[in-house]
């Protein structure tokens, strides 16, 4: 698998999404713009739900619309063309974006482990993004080609470590992009802003989020829609795929494809087998698991039926004091990055204490 790169962002909202556009501006031209995702999406180009999510942009996100100029400018893609890659989600609910996540509660320390699925003609052209953005937290997080940080996995300076999985919502509302409002999440000086980010706005499509903090003891299950948002503590170890599953949630219209449901059904059965034979569960030989051949949860089949592989595999360990992550390419190999919150270490800094 090609190298996952590491790049520095800084300066005004403005350069930093230039600097992550010029960073993806290859891969976009060569690959996104050609794929079926990009056209379908693009079906979207001059109506009234794009115009109207771009004002809620512009009206409650400045600095993020402003952030969505510099990508567009980097990237040499027209602005209304970037900011609907960035509404994918939002209008089409077949968008290719995955992702699998163990959630480990612990009164020491909290513990998410988080598969990136994503488009495999990305793979070699991603990357964890250091950014110091002029007026917010400083954070690292997975970057696409083409779309803003924060849908992904991230970890700020604020000691927030969020990860993210797509939710497939069939019904589209004009309300601020699902992106736009994790984009928002890594900017909250706590978990409490955080969910007022995701509460206090009109909500176009759906996400689901793992959240946690170094200052709260609660690591928090977060799914939300246009017509709702669910906030639940996690107890026991526990799975998330790419569908709602919060019994509050259950009304939510959504498409639930065969490798989430799949995906969902065979981390449940590990994590009980775990469970029963008293044994703490490995949450990344969970997120390696290819038991089940032709939907795995750990995914590298090109003919996968979702369009998704496996491009990364976090692991982000949570303490009092300070977030520890590992950031993998392959199962079984030695992590690709350490991080202590939102800060690269040298491959032979002190780590991790398991």
């Amino acid at each position: 698998m090609p190298a996952l790169g590491f790049i520095e962002i800084s300066g005004s909202p403005y350069d930093a999404g230039q600097a992550l556009g010029r960073f993806g501006a290859d891969a976009v031209h060569r690959h996104l713009m050609h794929t079926p995702a990009w056209r379908n999406v693009m079906q979207w180009r001059g109506t009234p739900m794009a115009a109207a999510m771009a004002e809620h942009v512009q009206q409650r996100f400045p600095r993020i619309w402003s952030e969505l100029q510099g990508l567009a400018d980097g990237l040499r893609v027209p602005f209304d063309e970037l900011f609907l890659w960035n509404c994918r989600g939002d209008v089409w609910a077949a968008s290719p974006d995955g992702c699998t996540t163990v959630q480990l509660p612990s009164a020491a320390e909290k513990r998410i482990s988080h598969n990136e699925d994503g488009d495999p003609g990305f793979a070699g052209h991603c990357a964890l993004a250091a950014c110091r953005i002029d007026g917010s937290p400083g954070f690292a997080a997975f970057v696409y080609p083409g779309s803003l940080p924060g849908h992904t996995f991230a970890v700020t300076d604020a000691g927030i470590a969020m990860t993210v999985n797509n939710l497939r919502q069939r019904r589209v509302e004009a309300g601020v992009p699902r992106m736009v409002l994790t984009r928002a999440v890594l900017n909250a000086p706590s978990v409490d802003a955080a969910l007022s980010v995701v509460r206090e706005n009109p909500r176009a499509g759906g996400f689901h989020l793992t959240l946690g903090a170094c200052t709260s003891p609660a690591l928090l299950s977060v799914e939300y829609s246009a017509h709702g948002v669910s906030v639940r503590e996690i107890a026991q170890p526990s799975l998330h795929a790419n569908h709602a599953i919060h019994p509050s949630m259950r009304g939510f219209a959504q498409v639930v494809t065969d490798s989430s449901r799949d995906r969902q059904a065979r981390g449940d059965v590990l994590l009980n087998e775990a469970r029963e034979e008293g044994r703490a569960p490995d949450p990344l030989a969970i997120l390696a698991d290819t038991h089940d051949t032709s939907l795995p949860i750990y995914r590298a089949d090109p003919a996968d039926p979702d369009d998704e592989n496996t491009l990364a595999t976090a692991d982000i360990v949570i303490r009092a004091s300070h977030i520890e992550w590992d950031v993998y390419e392959q199962p079984g190999r030695p992590p690709r990055y350490r991080l202590i919150d939102g800060h690269r270490q040298t491959q032979d800094a002190p780590h991790r204490s398991e």
